[in-house]
């Protein structure tokens, strides 16, 4: 027997993906379960990447391929965070090794 999510506790699913399914039927007007360009003017980070979150080029953006755009965002942003923080971050100094013990 197959799962569904719809048939899956909603204990299961976290309250950020509650959030993201709740926002993509906000933009999702028609109800078709995708969303088309008219759709997503209204959030505008998924508007200027339609085209990198359209990744099966059928010019509409499905659920599945808002989260995998969402992860990729998400990823992204904490990388450069991450190299921000690092470029900020005095580095600490270089032990030099112990110079040899002079014997006479």
């Amino acid at each position: 027997m197959e799962t569904h999510a719809a048939t899956e506790p909603a204990a299961a699913v976290s309250p950020g993906e509650l959030k993201a399914q709740r926002e993509f039927k906000m933009l999702d007007f028609n109800g078709d379960g995708k969303l088309s360009r008219s759709e997503v003017k209204l959030f505008p980070r998924l508007a200027a990447a339609f085209e990198e979150a359209d990744t099966d080029g059928d010019g509409f953006v499905s659920y599945p391929e808002v989260r995998a755009f969402a992860a990729k965002y998400r990823a992204e942003r904490d990388r450069q965070r991450a190299a921000a923080q690092a470029a900020a971050t005095p580095s600490a100094p270089t032990a030099s090794p112990p110079a040899p013990e002079a014997r006479p």
